[in-house]
């Protein structure tokens, strides 16, 4: 059955454009031009939605409030498409818990991408009642707060384990230096952003030829790529 995917945009031509290229991939897809015409058609039932930022009364960021606030779409991935770049934006989008941040002008080809990561998110086996977190040879246990690569254990201090349990987790989900920060060091009073890049600098080296899997998003952060 083919992926529904909701694209909200007060740009006609764009939602069309957006609508061809998604329907050619195989996607089933459903449009409005503002939230509030998202609202009024129904934003249940979709796998994932495309959000502008800036429209009308009510922006993006709102209707994603919204999503989340509501027990029958708070589980829809979501990518903001918006041509505010700016980190505060981006960072604020992921708060929200926007699974991507695209910037304008954008290709087709980079959202078609993008959209492909954040469903396939769901393709890594997550057994709630498993205390292991596998990604080919590369074993977490959460319980034992242990690494191992190809059998072998990895030492990894508290904090490089939990950031890599949080990339693992969600892979094709984009984490800001910031977001890090506030989960990884909630106790902390003041930590360098930094901090965030010598971690994952030592948890690449750490965990070899997966360290690749390990992408920087220049500007928005890092996330754990398939």
């Amino acid at each position: 059955m083919a992926k529904k995917i909701l694209v909200v945009d007060d740009e006609s031509t764009l939602c069309e454009v957006l609508r061809f290229n998604l329907e050619a991939a195989g996607y089933e897809v459903g449009t409005a031009l503002s939230a509030e015409d998202a609202l009024a058609q129904g934003i249940e039932g979709y796998d994932l939605a495309l959000l502008d930022v800036m429209m009308g009364a009510m922006s993006g960021t709102e209707l994603a409030r919204i999503m989340k606030s509501r027990p029958a779409t708070a589980h829809i991935p979501i990518i903001f498409c918006t041509a505010r770049d700016g980190e505060d934006d981006m960072v604020a989008g992921l708060k929200l818990g926007a699974d991507d941040y695209i910037a304008k002008p954008y290709s087709i080809r980079n959202i078609l991408a993008r959209v492909e990561a954040v469903l396939r998110r769901g393709s890594m086996p997550k057994d709630e009642n498993s205390d292991q977190l596998v990604y080919e040879d590369l074993v977490l246990n959460r319980d034992a707060k242990t690494c191992t690569l190809d059998g072998v254990e990895v030492k990894m201090p508290r904090k490089e384990f939990e950031i890599l349990y949080m990339l693992l987790s969600n892979p094709g989900r984009v984490f800001s230096r910031e977001e890090l920060l506030e989960k990884i060091w909630p106790e902390e009073v003041v930590v360098l952003n930094r901090v965030v890049d010598v971690n994952i600098t030592r948890i690449r080296q750490k965990i070899g030829r997966y360290g690749k899997n390990i992408a920087t998003r220049s500007g928005y952060g890092y996330v754990f790529v398939e």
